[in-house]
């Protein structure tokens, strides 16, 4: 780091800026859970008649591929290749993410169709009180999803065709959301494949599923998680909490995501850096795992630093913090033109 961190962040920004110019067919490998994210929109005026809770009046729909499908996505508008390995059930759902990965020119080839499996699906109420509040708030999230395990054999499957597609890859991406995609021993050989390989490998995990990150280059956590883990570990304070997780897990660095608070970067003999949030409104938060995944790969798979790289999920953060729901899918214009923003505020701010 530079010891003028305004400098830094502005050559940051600069570097950044030609990477979202220039990117571009190399190819990135993802392997990891999909979901469907359902949005029902509608007014709450009135308390139902029998029971304290709001009416919902709909007044539209929508649904989008969620989970690693949203990383993959990402991944696809910065004009990455997209090696994708993921499964869906054999239901409605199922269908909807795939056509909603192949309207985004998603290869599913790779995805593997469970049958007689139901897809997991989170589906979200949002109301508003009309003619007097225009923003909308969640009133009710309900998952639905398979009751039984995945077999094994599907998520060896999928390991297996990820190994194969690391050799060209610049980056390894592996989404767990412990419903069966990502297993330990998959995820631990592909880590160590991609470091055998010296390819950067990014993992957002459950914190109940750490060890199937054992190696990471860097993974990905909320504040609240980290803060949770500090606790449990009797730390001081999350600086040393993350020095801890970093040496017992044998990571290079930890992105923490704070929403509003923010971005922080911890890494291996290095202070931990904070990223401010920039996003002059704050809509909505869900996405900001994926974007900052799908950042994450595009900078440190283009062989940009862990500093450059936090930056450019930062500001793919608050591209998503700013947007609407089921609209928070990041791509290569909406992030260029952000990141001319932020230059534009640094230099206003030198004057």
């Amino acid at each position: 780091m530079s010891d003028d961190p305004a400098k830094e962040r502005e050559d940051s920004l600069t570097r950044l800026r030609s990477l979202i110019d220039s990117m571009g067919g190399s190819k990135v490998t993802l392997i990891g859970d999909t979901m469907l994210d359902r949005y029902h929109h509608g007014f709450a005026n009135n308390l139902n008649s029998t029971s304290p809770v709001p009416v919902l009046k709909v007044t539209r729909s929508e649904e989008s591929a969620g989970a690693s499908a949203h990383i993959a996505i990402g991944l696809s508008s910065f004009g990455m290749d997209l090696s994708f390995h993921t499964c869906v059930g054999s239901d409605q759902e199922g269908k909807s993410v795939i056509k909603s990965l192949n309207s985004f020119a998603v290869d599913t080839a790779n995805t593997i169709v469970v049958p007689d499996r139901r897809t997991l699906t989170k589906i979200r109420f949002f109301g508003s009180r009309e003619s007097l509040l225009d923003r909308e708030q969640i009133l009710l999230q309900a998952d639905r999803g398979p009751n039984e395990q995945l077999d094994q054999q599907i998520s060896d499957s999928l390991a297996e065709q990820a190994h194969k597609s690391l050799q060209d890859s610049c980056a390894l991406v592996i989404s767990d959301y412990n419903k069966g995609a990502v297993s330990k021993d998959g995820a631990l050989s592909l880590i160590e494949a991609a470091n055998e390989s010296g390819i950067p490998s990014i993992v957002d995990p459950k914190l109940t599923g750490l060890d199937k990150s054992l190696g990471a280059t860097i993974v990905i956590f909320e504040k609240r998680g980290l803060t949770l883990l500090s606790r449990r570990m009797g730390s001081i304070d999350l600086d040393e909490a993350a020095e801890s997780l970093i040496d017992q897990y044998s990571w290079d660095g930890i992105l923490v995501l704070g929403g509003i608070n923010g971005v922080y970067l911890y890494q291996k003999d290095s202070p931990s850096i904070h990223m401010p949030c920039m996003a002059p409104t704050a809509e909505q938060q869900i996405g900001m795992h994926d974007a900052a995944a799908a950042s994450l790969a595009a900078a440190l798979g283009s062989g940009l630093s862990l500093y450059d790289a936090a930056l450019l999920a930062s500001a793919a953060c608050e591209c998503v913090l700013s947007a609407s729901t089921s609209e928070e899918y990041i791509d290569r214009e909406t992030l260029g033109l952000w990141l001319d923003e932020l230059s534009w505020q640094m230099r206003i701010s030198d004057r």
